[in-house]
C-alpha cells in the first residue's frame, strides 16, 4: 500500500512540475531594435511567437557562428511555431517607430541568453 501511495504522490509531483519546463514571456521591443533569444551555446528548442503589436515584425534565425536564414514577417496577431537548431538565436526585429510586443513560449533547452540589439 505504501508503494502505491508513494508512486501516485511521485507521479503527481512530476506532473505538477511540468509547468516549469517552458519559458513564457511577453517581451517589449523598442522602436528600431531587435530581441535575440538564444544567442549563446545551447541545445535545440522550440518557440511559439505571437505578435500582439499593432504592426508587423520580422523574425529570422541567426547561428552564433554567423549568418542568417528563414526570414519572415510576423503580421499583427499572427502566431508562428519554430524549431530552432542548436547554437542558433531567434531574432525578432522591430523596424517600426513604435514599441513591439511579442508573446513568447519556448520549450526544450531553456538555457537561452536573452538580449537586445539595435
Amino acid at each position: 500500500m505504501k508503494t502505491i501511495i508513494t508512486t501516485i504522490a511521485l507521479g503527481l509531483l512530476l506532473t505538477s512540475c511540468s509547468i516549469f519546463s517552458s519559458l513564457n514571456s511577453n517581451t517589449s521591443i523598442k522602436p528600431n531594435d531587435s530581441f535575440l533569444l538564444g544567442n549563446n551555446e545551447h541545445g535545440k528548442f522550440k518557440v511559439t511567437l505571437k505578435n500582439v503589436s499593432n504592426h508587423p515584425v520580422d523574425i529570422y534565425m541567426a547561428p552564433i557562428d554567423g549568418g542568417t536564414y528563414s526570414r519572415e514577417t510576423l503580421q499583427i496577431n499572427q502566431i508562428v511555431t519554430v524549431k530552432v537548431a542548436k547554437n542558433t538565436a531567434v531574432v525578432i526585429e522591430n523596424k517600426s517607430d513604435q514599441y513591439a510586443s511579442i508573446d513568447i513560449k519556448a520549450t526544450g533547452d531553456l538555457g537561452l541568453a536573452m538580449t537586445y540589439k539595435n
